[in-house]
């Protein structure tokens, strides 16, 4: 992000011609259940509540009766990367030996160290369920640093969708090169570079009633495990990645599963929040936009999504805007 200057925000202003509006949001109830994430529950939404009664459609008349205000105020629990979101470079760190001791300390993006900056939570038997580990806090790199940035500058799509269609594939370097080549496609330093891939239209058509088996069998993300282009990738000087789909990256193993090697698991995921400072945007809808932009021949726009000013917090979702 530290190459979205001044400059670029106003190449991104520069792309704005029709005063078109996109939402680049699932809704935040979107994927539903916990299929796609074990860990991640749906937002509950609920009423605030004063002495016992609940602070919605609530008339203040009970307080004064010459008030005419009725009062409706609600709270929130949810999972802050259970639909569109953003990653912070908290998200994901690697064990290795950064001392040259032999032995693999677990340290995160520019060398901040878990249980000093990234510190995880005492644990709370006692307490509720979703608050059992309360207290993590990420000190360093949490996504209030993305938020006070600010997210907005030139946004540049690729339609993988329109290639591929929902076929199950991992994009490699030569598999992107094309498809830049045949939509005239330019990524030049700083751009925020979004991959449409079809993967959010079938969440959305499941209606909250996701599939395993068919999330799992369709459409495409990039192949992690390519250098060339995890190379593409710093080369091109992108200021981050974000796509429809749930982890940018193809995850092809399960955590159980053995590697034949010590290797990450998120490969991707560890070359641009760990090694490179990349931030990552997963399950973004960028459907209506993609249509746009092709029927127009264009493939770039403004793009504004900020995140949660959280402070440190790992995540967050966003409803990004894309104008053109």
């Amino acid at each position: 992000m530290n190459y979205v200057t001044r400059e670029k925000v106003l190449q991104g202003i520069a792309e704005v011609k029709e005063g078109k509006t996109f939402c680049l949001s699932l809704p935040l109830d979107y994927p539903g259940g916990q299929v796609l994430n074990p860990r991640r529950a749906p937002p509950r939404l609920a009423a605030t509540s004063r002495e016992g009664k609940q602070f919605f459609c609530r008339p203040l008349y009970e307080y004064n009766e010459n008030m005419t205000d009725v009062i409706c105020d609600d709270q929130v629990l949810m999972a802050l990367q259970y639909s569109t979101q953003w990653d912070s470079f908290a998200h994901v760190g690697s064990r290795f030996d950064a001392d040259g001791d032999g032995k693999a300390e677990i340290v995160f993006y520019n060398g901040f160290r878990a249980g000093e900056h990234i510190v995880p939570a005492a644990e709370n038997p006692q307490s509720e369920p979703w608050s059992r580990f309360e207290g993590t806090e990420a000190k360093a790199l949490g996504i209030q640093g993305l938020a006070e940035h600010g997210v907005q500058g030139r946004g540049v799509l690729i339609d993988l969708h329109h290639h591929f269609k929902r076929e199950r594939k991992a994009i490699g370097y030569d598999d992107l090169m094309r498809v830049l080549e045949k939509d005239k496609v330019e990524v030049e330093k700083g751009d925020m570079v979004c991959f449409y891939t079809g993967f959010a239209d079938v969440i959305l058509e499941m209606r909250k009633k996701p599939d395993a088996k068919l999330l799992g069998e369709t459409c495409t993300g990039l192949n992690g495990r390519d250098a060339k282009l995890l190379q593409w990738i710093c080369d091109s000087g992108l200021a981050v990645l974000l796509a429809d789909n749930y982890a940018v990256e193809l995850i092809a193993t399960a955590l159980t599963d053995p590697l034949p090697k010590t290797q990450p698991w998120l490969p991707l995921h560890e070359h641009c929040l760990f090694k490179n400072g990349i931030h990552l945007g997963e399950l973004f809808y960028f459907t209506e936009l993609a249509r746009w932009l092709r029927e127009h021949k264009r493939n770039r726009f403004l793009f504004t999504a900020p995140p949660l000013r959280l402070p440190g917090a790992v995540g967050s979702p966003a409803t990004p805007i894309a104008t053109v």
